[in-house]
């Protein structure tokens, strides 16, 4: 839940800190959320996550499941339209994620590539 929780944190008053317990690797769903606007700032195993921002839609790549889910949730909060790529690794953790958003009114599409 790390990544999802670190989008509502780009949201939220102030400066919130977040360690990683594990592995350096765990952040790299940061640097999409920051493509999109969120002012975060990553040193090891600490990422320090200032707010509030806006999110704004661009193109991103989800990274691994749990980050392909925090880009879903930022995606619906960004001002504009937000395409995301690799999404296999979302379909992996999610069954019909998009059926589900739309159910509760989400605006989200899924478009297949044809590459």
């Amino acid at each position: 839940m790390q990544p999802q929780i670190t989008v509502l944190l780009s949201r939220a008053d102030g400066t919130s800190k977040i360690v990683e317990g594990v592995t350096d690797f765990r952040f790299q769903y940061t640097e999409e959320l920051k493509r999109m606007g969120a002012d975060i700032t990553v040193n090891g195993k600490m990422a320090m996550v200032s707010g509030p921002k806006s999110l704004k839609g661009t193109i991103v790549r989800a990274p691994d499941l749990r980050g392909g889910a925090a880009l879903v949730i930022a995606a619906l909060m960004a001002e504009g339209d937000t395409v995301i790529q690799d999404v296999q690794f979302i379909d992996r953790g999610y069954d019909n994620i998009v059926g589900k958003l739309q159910s509760v009114g989400a605006r989200i599409v899924r478009v297949e590539d044809d590459n």
